[in-house]
């Protein structure tokens, strides 16, 4: 060990217990191995291969030609929030009013927002696995601890996720039950009647639900996954999360935003005031022209994933020792690949002899061992070469 190293491992020791507790990213692993290499498919993060469209780059300059380059409001620029309010109702049919919204720096920072609001040391949050997890992460961060519940899988590979289950995990300690629909990495999309259970049973415990909303556009035979803002009350224990960065492809932007119950503006303002100041002003103008003039821009995006998941369901089909799952929402798919090796391990190997980039299961809980996730957030010439060169090393059954 170098002295350098080592220096570095006695500083790790003094941090607190639950910082040193935090995970290291198994995808990062994976992409800073091929993150450089111009030859690599890159399907492990959730990032699409289109560019930011010229609309809103366009009206981010104008921005910045006019000046928005200053501080501004912690909780986002007023035209954002109102512009925000309209996407709601005009896609869900929802009133929310314009001071519930409060503008992130991405997706991230509006999760992190959330636990730093509402978990103490030692409160227990449910979520389901295999999860994103940035969201078990982010609960650790901030002192609680997450306590997973699995998904089922029927005979057909279809995931749920029965309320009873969730039920059981519930303690003393438990204060946050999250959802994340459709799922990140399973494309599980929960119907609006399990959401009505899953509220009446937060509404009967006392509990908060933290809803992560980000892939909602992305559904394949439905026209938008349904959202808990249209079953609750503006007073419920409700906290809904979302970001620019699928969308309309904004994921080097970093905006996003949080919609929190009402009476909580003036604690969010505060949250915001202390993680951000504000995020960019011009980058906030942008928002409001991604919001209000990108829903066929957002129809574009889904078509060209649904085109992209059929291939790579049909082609990963016909691999030696590969079962798909058919994804109900998102942009990814979990491939179950026969072998003796860790997802981990698997991953490495398609990078280095496939040249494709996937993320390892294991990178979403224990239960994504023996899985692969991938992301068809590409086009579909990209997808065909993806099943083209995992063919070439996989072989065909």
């Amino acid at each position: 060990m170098s002295v350098a190293t080592s220096l570095e491992a006695d500083l790790a020791e003094t941090l607190p217990a639950h910082i040193k507790g935090v995970g290291t990213s198994q995808i990062g692993l994976v992409a800073d191995r091929g993150r450089d290499d111009p030859e690599v498919v890159k399907l492990w993060i959730g990032e699409g291969d289109l560019p930011t469209p010229d609309f809103v780059v366009e009206a981010a300059h104008k921005a910045m030609l006019a000046g928005e380059t200053r501080y501004t409001y912690s909780r986002g620029i007023p035209q954002l929030h109102q512009a925000l309010s309209d996407y709601h109702r005009r896609h869900w049919g929802v009133e929310v009013a314009p001071e519930r919204f409060a503008i992130t720096a991405g997706g991230m920072n509006a999760i992190m927002q959330a636990c730093q609001a509402l978990l103490e040391p030692g409160d227990e949050i449910i979520i389901p696995t295999p999860n994103w997890p940035n969201l078990a992460e982010a609960a650790r961060v901030n002192g609680a601890t997450p306590v997973t519940v699995p998904y089922r899988r029927s005979a057909d590979g279809r995931f749920s996720l029965p309320i009873e289950d969730i039920e059981a995990a519930i303690t003393p300690r438990t204060r946050m039950v999250v959802v994340n629909s459709p799922s990140n990495p399973t494309g599980w999309v929960m119907p609006l009647a399990e959401m009505e259970a899953l509220l009446r049973l937060a509404r009967e415990r006392d509990l908060w639900i933290l809803s992560d909303e980000v892939y909602a556009h992305f559904t394949y035979g439905n026209a938008i996954a349904p959202s808990f803002l249209q079953i609750t009350t503006p007073r419920d224990r409700l906290i809904v999360t979302n970001t620019f960065s699928k969308n309309w492809a904004m994921t080097g932007w970093r905006a996003g935003w949080i919609i929190f119950p009402e009476g909580l503006t003036g604690a969010f303002s505060k949250l915001a005031q202390y993680n951000t100041t504000s995020i960019p002003t011009f980058i906030q103008h942008a928002c409001v022209t991604a919001l209000e003039e990108g829903d066929a821009f957002i129809r574009t995006m889904v078509g060209r994933c649904a085109e992209s998941r059929a291939i790579m369901l049909e082609g990963l089909s016909r691999l030696k020792g590969v079962t798909v799952f058919q994804p109900e929402g998102a942009f990814y798919l979990m491939a179950k690949i026969e072998t003796a090796e860790t997802s981990l391990d698997l991953a490495f190997r398609l990078l280095r002899d496939a040249k494709v980039g996937v993320a390892p299961g294991t990178a979403f809980g224990p239960e994504g061992e023996g899985f692969v996730r991938i992301c068809f957030a590409v086009s579909p010439g990209l997808a065909r070469e993806a099943v083209a060169r995992l063919t070439r090393v996989l072989g065909e059954k």
